[in-house]
């Protein structure tokens, strides 16, 4: 549980925005979204492998 203290003469949409930004670091929205549908132990390697790839990609053609 996310608490936001709300300072004397805040606006709530600042307050909004602050909780907002708190609640995206904390990473919950990604957790949801990834235990919304099973994805096979496979599924997830291959994906983990082809970012892998296109990273390495990315920095080699840097290095060139």
């Amino acid at each position: 549980m996310l608490i936001i203290p709300i300072k004397e003469g805040e606006h709530i949409d600042r307050a909004l925005k602050r909780y907002k930004r708190k609640f995206d670091r904390t990473g919950a929205k990604r957790q949801l979204q990834m235990r919304k549908q099973y994805n096979k132990p496979s599924i997830l390697r291959r994906a983990q492998v082809q970012k892998a790839h296109y990273i390495q990609s990315i920095r080699d053609a840097e290095n060139i």
